[in-house]
């Protein structure tokens, strides 16, 4: 079992913090969903002392450290 502990809901990462980094609710999904899905399918996160345990989470955390690139059209 992992050390990560599981945070529940949407508590963390704080969506204030995240709509710093992403200044739109709707772009912040796609992003994070995006990223997701190559967390999953690559099995790696660049966020090493992450606290969140799935895909998603990892995403939102790694743009919440700023580890994450996106461009919006």
């Amino acid at each position: 079992m992992s050390n990560k502990k599981n945070y529940d809901g949407m508590r963390y990462p704080s969506v204030d913090a995240l709509l710093e980094k992403i200044d739109s609710k709707y772009k912040l999904a796609y992003a994070a969903a995006k990223r997701a899905k190559i967390i999953e399918e690559e099995d790696f996160t660049s966020c090493e002392d992450g606290l969140c345990v799935k895909p998603v989470g990892q995403a939102l955390e790694e743009i919440l450290e700023g580890k994450t690139k996106m461009t919006f059209k």
